[in-house]
């Protein structure tokens, strides 16, 4: 693609993780407005360390809207038709984003997606696959589940409410994390990827149902089951410092 045969990845080292806090410095700001964003529970995600961001998916803003309110930068896992859109499938590609083919097995994308966690990355995937027009969360596919069983990681789950939002007609987007999943007691076979998928997808739906309840009670500092709405993530001059700092640090090691 233009911009990055031009080399424009150097700026921020081709590292993901720089281009995410430029993003994030950037972008965030520009979202929040937008969305009104809220979040509960981000506590919840793992400050450091391999693991999966599972998800439901029900706008197009999904990607850019997860990516500003976690506090970590999300490898996330793309349908490939999203990564040949000019100038936008260029920044999901910078963000490390893993293009995938649907409706058939992808075994480099899958390579790619273990690969990331076991070297301490945050990998997010919506677990339908694609986005759910009926507003509601839709059956869940394996993949999210395989690679955390394979990788050993545990699964952070997420209940997003932004069904309906659009620039001609905002709405306030909430975004509710759940404690981390963990899978050690299933069986690392097609049996137990079933079960932990059902797992999985019980849990972000009652997160996405906290996230419904949030925005019909005028989104209260405490929800029903006690988690609490979280201040958003707060990407700063320094925040952006310090990535361009570790990655400079890691290709002096390299």
């Amino acid at each position: 693609m233009l911009l990055t045969r031009l080399g424009v990845p150097k700026l921020w080292h081709e590292d993901p993780d720089v281009f995410w806090s430029y993003l994030r410095y950037t972008v965030a700001p520009v979202m929040y407005a937008l969305t009104r964003a809220v979040a509960y529970g981000i506590e919840h995600v793992p400050p450091t360390g391999g693991a999966v961001l599972a998800a439901n998916h029900l706008n197009a803003i999904d990607h850019t809207f997860v990516g500003v309110v976690c506090p970590r930068p999300v490898y996330f896992i793309s349908k490939a038709e999203l990564m040949e859109i000019p100038i936008a499938g260029e920044i999901f590609a910078w963000g490390g984003a893993i293009p995938v083919k649907r409706g058939e097995p992808d075994r480099e994308a899958l390579r790619r997606a273990r690969d990331l966690v076991a070297n301490g990355k945050l990998l997010g995937m919506h677990v339908e696959g694609t986005r759910q027009r009926t507003g509601q969360p839709g059956v869940a596919r394996r993949g999210a589940a395989m690679i955390a069983m394979q990788e050993s990681v545990p699964v952070v789950p997420l209940g997003l409410e932004t069904f309906g939002w659009s620039f001609r007609h905002p709405k306030r987007c909430a975004a509710v994390w759940g404690p981390p999943i963990l899978l050690d007691d299933l069986p690392r076979s097609r049996e137990g990827s079933t079960q932990a998928t059902e797992r999985i997808r019980t849990e972000i739906v009652r997160l996405w149902q906290l996230a419904g309840e949030a925005d019909s009670s005028g989104f209260p500092p405490i929800l029903s089951d006690g988690t609490r709405r979280s201040p958003l993530p707060k990407p700063s001059v320094g925040e952006v410092r310090r990535t361009w700092a570790e990655s400079r640090a890691r290709e002096s090691r390299a």
